[in-house]
């Protein structure tokens, strides 16, 4: 078996980066997929913001791999804006030793899921690769609610259409958008990347790995044993200031007394599925 990169979105223990690095120093997480950072999402930071956290994460021993952006989770019709954001977001990748960017693929209404719709789709995410091409980086399309890559076989049409466009499954998502996430991993197992480590029960709620109905120890398994090393834990089981630029309608996540606590048990369930 590879030797595992355990990651994760550390700005759901805290703002500041100085917590974020506790927390995965505290649960022997040595890598980290930058979102937010100190009130501000990664696609504002300066190229002299990004070599400090460079530094600050060399000393802490903490390295990444993976940067968390929001490129594609906008509408269609402001596609544009993304594929000019996409050269400084390379650029801080650059600086920050990432060779890998998470993206989706637009936002998209259930009336809006035609053919038409697709190859608008595929021609702006191939503006987008040859931006990634120009400027040495690998795009990797996450599975989300709400856009055109919500369902295994949309993601499919997307890797079959662009293959370098590698795959980041996230078995949460699937149960939230009612799919069947063993289902989907067989669909799209050969074009996954890397791993979100995230889990839902069939009502939507997050829940720990191995707690929910994503079938996470199964297909985690499933991963580790055709070669994949890279796992990037995303708790989302504690309401963490970020959410609501990420979800339209962010729940209410209280199970949990703090954002360490949540981060911390998110982390024990992961590790313990993985055994390390």
């Amino acid at each position: 078996m590879n030797k595992i990169y355990l990651a994760a979105f550390a700005d759901e223990a805290g703002e500041d980066f100085s917590l974020q690095l506790k927390a995965l120093k505290r649960n022997d997480l040595q890598g980290i997929e930058i979102r937010s950072v100190e009130g501000g999402n990664v696609v504002s930071l300066s190229p002299d913001k990004a070599r400090e956290l460079k530094k600050r994460m060399e000393d802490a021993g903490v390295v990444c791999r993976s940067i968390g952006s929001p490129i594609g989770k906008i509408s269609m019709e402001r596609a544009g804006e993304h594929a000019r954001m996409l050269e400084h977001i390379a650029q801080i990748a650059h600086i920050l030793g990432a060779e890998n960017v998470r993206m989706f693929s637009y936002f998209m209404k259930p009336d809006e899921e035609t053919q038409e719709f697709e190859n608008r789709v595929i021609d702006e995410l191939g503006i987008l690769q040859r931006i990634a091409k120009t400027e040495g980086i690998t795009l990797c399309h996450e599975n989300e609610k709400g856009i055109f890559g919500w369902s295994p076989e949309n993601c499919l049409k997307i890797h079959n259409a662009i293959p370098e466009i590698r795959a980041v499954f996230d078995p949460a998502n699937y149960v939230q958008c009612g799919v069947d996430a063993l289902r989907a991993w067989e669909l799209l197992k050969d074009r996954v990347l890397y791993f979100h480590a995230k889990d839902a029960l069939p009502s939507g709620k997050v829940v720990p790995c191995g707690a929910g109905a994503g079938h996470v120890p199964d297909i985690l398994r499933r991963y580790l044993a055709m070669g994949g090393s890279m796992i990037t834990l995303e708790p989302h089981l504690f309401s963490f200031s970020a959410l609501k630029t990420l979800e339209e309608n962010p729940e209410k996540r209280n199970d949990y007394a703090t954002a360490d606590e949540a981060f911390d048990a998110a982390a024990r369930a992961l590790k313990a599925i993985i055994g390390v």
